[in-house]
This record gives C-alpha cells, structure tokens and sequence, in this order.
C-alpha cells in the first residue's frame, strides 16, 4: 500500500507537460481543481475526464502509476459515499427501518467520489511531471506579488516543495522500518483492526526519529552552504515563458470557459 502513493513523486520522462513551465502546471492544477467545483452535472464531469485524459496522453507518464494512487484513498471514497448515500434527504428508494437511500443522496455520493478521484489524480499529474526545484520557483513566481504585504514567498515555497519532497523518502524510510521488523517475527496485517492499529505504534518511533534527523540533516547542509533564505539570490536557470506555454494557457482558458458554460449553463 505504501508503495501505491504518487503524490510528492517525479516520474523521469521526456513529455509536453514534462517541459512546460511550472508556473503553468500550477496555475493548470489550480485552475482544473476550481472547475471541479463550479460544474454541476455530469456533462461537466464528463469534459473534466476528457480534458484530464489528455493530460495524461500528453505527459507519458503510465495510467497505471497514476491511478494507483486510488488504493490509497479507497477508504475515504467509501466514507464519503457513505455518508452521502444515507444522510442526503429526498425521494426515497430503498428504505430499512429508519434508514433510507434516496435518489438525491445516490447522485450525491456518485458525484463526490468522482469528483475526489478527478481532484486527486489531477494534482498527481503536477508532482509527477515536475521537480521540486522547477515547482518552489514556479510557487515563488505565482506568489511574488503577495511580498507588497509582507509576506516569505520564498520561505512558503521552500516549505512546501520539501514536504512534497519528503513524502516519497518518508514512506520509502516506512517500508524499510516494517520490513525490518517482519523479520523479526512482528506481525502488521493478522488481527482486529484495533490490533493492527497498536501494532504500529513500534513502527511510529523509529520514523519520527528518522525524520527528525534528515530535517536535521537539511538544515545543517543548507546552513553549511550560506543559505540565507531568498532575498537578493539569483537563478541558475530563470523562468522564461515559450509559446509552449503561451499556448497551454490558452488551452487551458479555453477549458475553464466551456466548464462554466457545460457546468452551470447546460442542464
């Protein structure tokens, strides 16, 4: 299961969205997450597949490393749905006791389990297709007009790209740890689910200790090379738009629009 998470991973290929700038891979996923959200009905679902689909088809990367990625929110799936199917008021079609499954909650649950399996494999497309060095420079670019009022952009991007960048070396750093101590007869898999969940209490130790000590690490080799967070330092590689990226944006607009009109306009 540990090895089924995407997300914080880069997937090394030669692709369109591999070489498009980062600032219009983040303002795509942004943009794609709020379309999401503003369509209505499944005409709208149905274009946001489409256009998803050809991100795929364009970054080379295999469908089934990105879906993957779905076994680890299965669970969440089926909560959501589940709280959707039976708490939705409406028109009743199956009815147990006190307990009733109505059209209204069925298209509910359908609709927010798609929408999350959409919203999640939209934002692994981002991670997987781009480093963490291109996404804290496209993250600090996108933010730069938020320092008028003060704010570290460059802390807050720096910030995030490693906790992406950690979650792939945390799990790896899990799976070494479990594997560890199977071999010395622990047992993480037989059992209740409130004995499955103890036992990983052995498991946790060790890992925390393991991440302090690489953001330890980070610090000591960052401070070791004069880091001084980003005020007056320059680029070894500038971003700079190409009409690759020009044209993304107008795709992507394009997309955005006819989201609206499908969404919210079509019934």
């Amino acid at each position: 299961m540990l090895r089924d998470i995407t997300l914080g991973q880069y997937y090394r290929t030669d692709s369109v969205i591999h070489r498009l700038d980062p600032r219009v891979k983040l303002a795509t996923t942004f943009i794609f997450i709020i379309s999401l959200f503003v369509v209505n009905n499944f005409v709208g679902y149905l274009l946001a597949t489409l256009f998803l689909v050809m991100c795929i088809k364009l970054s080379n990367v295999p469908p089934k490393f990105i879906f993957r990625g779905m076994k680890t929110i299965f669970f969440l799936l089926l909560i959501t749905m589940v709280f959707n199917l039976f708490l939705t008021p409406g028109r009743a079609i199956f009815t147990l006791w006190k307990i009733s499954i109505t059209y209204e909650g069925l298209f509910l649950a359908i609709k927010m389990a798609f929408r999350l399996i959409l919203l999640i494999s939209g934002s692994s497309i981002m991670t997987l297709t781009t480093t963490p060095n291109n996404l804290t420079d496209g993250l600090e670019s996108l933010l730069k007009p938020l320092k008028l009022f003060h704010v570290p952009v460059h802390e807050i991007s720096m910030m995030m790209s490693i906790a992406l960048r950690f979650i792939p070396i945390l799990l790896e750093e899990t799976d070494k740890i479990m594997k560890a101590q199977m071999a010395r007869c622990a047992d993480f898999e037989s059992g209740s689910l409130i004995k499955r969940a103890k036992s990983l209490v052995p498991l946790l130790v060790p890992l925390f200790i393991s991440a302090f000590r690489r953001a330890l690490e980070l610090a000591m080799a960052m401070e070791a090379r004069c880091y001084r967070g980003g005020e007056g330092r320059t680029k070894m590689k500038p971003l700079i738009y190409q009409n690759r990226d020009r044209i993304a944006y107008a795709l992507v607009f394009g997309y955005f629009v006819l989201a609206i009109v499908v969404g919210r306009i079509i019934f």
